[in-house]
């Protein structure tokens, strides 16, 4: 094992920028790229992306950084694939995420655009923490986030309302003197 003074670990990382791992020959550089070009899911892809880069002699640091990964998440992937093949590289997310159920069917959400017609109960304006309070009221959930009444507002084609800001010493009058008496651009 040798050991490096502090002086020739600067100096060897300034020649060597990155490592170069070698990859097992699992596949050739070719099929790599042509694993590449036909990946549809998008996790599969960056991990071919990335395979094919270092098998065309990149570092792993300047392969990860082309196609957005973590360092240590792309000498992972190399490792991964050099000990177990291209089975490695599958997305293994995929298929096990639970599909979004909608919290409102088609009648529910009729009533929701109605609401949202209408001031808020306790006055003001609609918000997404507001939207989502009425979400769970009309169904009975006893919690609805935030994020799912911005989903709801979205999604019936409206944004949050807010009252247009006034300055503290605004004069209504001045304002309205103002505008009889000056020139239309």
């Amino acid at each position: 094992m040798e050991f490096y003074s502090p002086l020739q670990r600067i100096i060897t990382s300034l020649v060597l920028p990155g490592r170069i791992l070698e990859l097992v020959d699992h596949l050739s550089s070719e099929e790599l790229q042509q694993h590449y070009r036909s990946a549809t899911d998008h996790v599969e892809l960056r991990r071919w992306h990335l395979l094919w880069l270092v098998s065309q002699h990149w570092y792993v640091k300047d392969a990860a950084a082309t196609v957005g990964l973590n360092y240590d998440y792309a000498r992972a992937i190399v490792h991964r694939y050099n000990r177990e093949g291209t089975t490695s590289l599958s997305n293994r997310r995929r298929g096990h995420q639970r599909p979004r159920r909608a919290l409102l069917n088609q009648a529910q959400q009729q009533e929701l655009e109605q609401a949202l017609q209408a001031p808020p109960s306790d006055g003001g304006l609609w918000s997404s923490r507001k939207v989502a309070d009425w979400i769970a009221q009309s169904t009975g959930r006893s919690e609805v986030r935030v994020q799912r009444g911005w989903d709801y507002l979205q999604r019936l084609e409206r944004s949050l309302q807010s009252p247009r800001p006034q300055h503290i010493q605004a004069d209504p009058d001045a304002q309205a003197a103002f505008k009889e008496t000056s020139p239309l651009v």
